[in-house]
């Protein structure tokens, strides 16, 4: 009786440690994806900081959601004035490539075709009430990486271009408008 009782005994613990191999396997899985989440969501912000990356992806942003979020607003800048300069393009498609995105991404080809022709003003507006829903359920340090980092590459967006030979305010009143109206989204 005990060679049957060892057998089933060992069946059972083969069993039992089959099991918690598969938890601890599936537990690897996903640590393996929220990292790999994590990486693709600072390539798509520029964020570096983990607790403002693990903030944005407990609040539902995905790597593609932030390269949206992130580009919207450069796209608006350039399209100011109501023409996209060879310059303010190239300061785009420069933030677009530092975001991982190719010529075959879909996002990178929407993108293009934001630079060819100008956004509808809602656009901007629907991306201020995303902002601003956004940003009521991050940490202050969340939100303030988040709008350093948007504000930052629209305003190169902006300084890409104007002035007069190169010198002075190189950033237009139209531009202005609309950094101000990023920057409120985020109060």
């Amino acid at each position: 009786m005990s060679g049957i009782l060892n057998e089933r005994r060992a069946a059972l613990e083969n069993l039992f440690f089959a099991a918690r191999d598969q938890q601890l396997l599936e537990a690897l899985k996903l640590k393996a994806e929220a990292q790999s989440q994590l990486e693709q969501l600072s390539r798509a912000s520029g964020i570096d900081n983990p607790q403002v990356l693990e903030e944005l992806l407990a609040s539902g942003v995905a790597a593609e959601t932030m390269t949206a979020l992130s580009l919207i607003p450069l796209v608006q800048v350039a399209w100011a004035d109501g023409t996209m300069d060879d310059r303010e393009k190239e300061a785009i498609l420069s933030a677009a490539a530092g975001d991982g995105m190719d010529e075959q991404d879909p996002a990178y080809q929407l993108l293009e075709q934001w630079l060819s022709v100008s956004a509808p003003p809602s656009l901007l507006d629907s991306w201020e009430e995303y902002i601003s829903a956004l940003v009521a359920d991050l940490s202050d340090t969340a939100r303030e990486d988040l709008k350093q980092n948007t504000l930052e590459r629209a305003q190169r967006v902006a300084r890409a271009t104007g002035g007069f030979l190169g010198l002075g305010n190189k950033v237009s009143v139209e531009e202005q408008v609309i950094l101000d109206r990023v920057e409120a989204a985020f109060a």
